[in-house]
């Protein structure tokens, strides 16, 4: 396999945490964590697997996964914003029902042939050299990502709405005073989020992973909150460590056909221990004492790179009243 093709695979499959890691991102800018992400995803890929199954339709299918992922948002953004209880908690116990929940009520299509995302090639892009095949011969949902990824950004830094986003996340009572209402702001920037996990759901049992069985998408929704951390809240920083860890997968794809004495259960989780290390190491202390020995000129650019800080007032409650 050339480098080309596991870099094409690793898009394809980084893909449904593109959705959800972004919709993560989101939210948590609005200053709302919600840790139900593994069981919202692993519900939404069951719900959208078998409503597009016995629809045969797959717009169905993902709609319906993204009004789950809402709809579990909402008993977040009930439970954290209005009743003002831990959202930790919250999250955490949702993340462990709704994986419960998936696996109960998607018995009856365990192992089900459904119907899956198409591919096709996009016209005269496809033909450019390297990016063609990189890049431009997927399916939707993949091109979908690209337009999340820059629209998502552009909305952040460059609208008046991605400041009021952003400044709800770090300074909701300077928002509230200029006029913006914090609580309701909070509540759509967490149901978006919620939908967008949702989608990262159907992305998995009806294209890229396709199917559904016991704990279809297990561990992908904490490396979402990982993959979060790890690109600092900011959407294209969020996208490489997504793609990062589609790489990750590839090459132990890759590595695990090589070598076929070592047990599959080494290669299936590499990708998860390895970037669990690399948040550890580009949140240590270590790394500002690395980072201090460069040459004053770089670095700061480095440090604004690599260090990552939470919005302002994340998890935090505010009493608009």
């Amino acid at each position: 396999m050339d480098i080309i093709t596991i870099l094409a695979t690793a898009i394809a499959t980084s893909t449904p945490l593109i959705f959800a890691s972004i919709g993560e991102t989101i939210t948590e800018r609005a200053g709302v964590i919600n840790l139900s992400a593994e069981g919202t995803i692993l519900m939404s890929a069951m719900t959208g697997f078998a409503v597009a199954k016995f629809s045969n339709n797959l717009l169905l299918g993902f709609g319906a996964a993204a009004l789950v992922g809402a709809a579990i948002a909402l008993v977040v953004a009930v439970g954290a914003i209005t009743l003002k209880q831990s959202q930790v908690s919250i999250g955490f116990v949702l993340a462990l029902m709704c994986s419960d929940l998936s696996s109960f009520l998607g018995n009856p299509v365990v192992r089900v042939e459904g119907i899956t995302v198409p591919s096709f090639k996009i016209p005269i892009l496809e033909n450019i050299p390297i990016l063609g095949k990189l890049l431009f011969q997927s399916d939707l949902l993949v091109y979908s990502s690209y337009i999340l990824i820059l629209g998502s950004w552009f909305y952040f830094y460059r609208t008046q709405g991605g400041l009021i986003l952003r400044t709800v996340g770090e300074q909701p009572a300077a928002a509230f005073a200029r006029g913006t209402n914090v609580i309701k702001m909070r509540y759509i920037y967490t149901l978006l989020g919620g939908a967008l996990m949702g989608i990262a759901g159907a992305a998995f049992s009806l294209d890229f992973k396709a199917g559904w069985s016991h704990r279809h998408t297990a561990g992908y929704g904490w490396i979402a909150l990982a993959i979060v951390i790890f690109g600092g809240w900011n959407p294209l920083r969020v996208a490489l460590g997504a793609y990062l860890f589609g790489i990750l997968q590839s090459l132990a794809s890759v590595a695990q056909s090589a070598i076929p004495d070592v047990p599959t259960q080494v290669f299936n989780t590499a990708p998860f221990v390895l970037m669990i290390l690399m948040l550890a190491l580009t949140s240590g202390k270590w790394l500002d004492r690395l980072i201090s020995a460069l040459p004053r000129s770089v670095r700061q650019g480095i440090l604004n790179t690599v260090r990552t800080t939470p919005p302002a007032s994340l998890g935090r409650v505010f009493d608009q009243d």
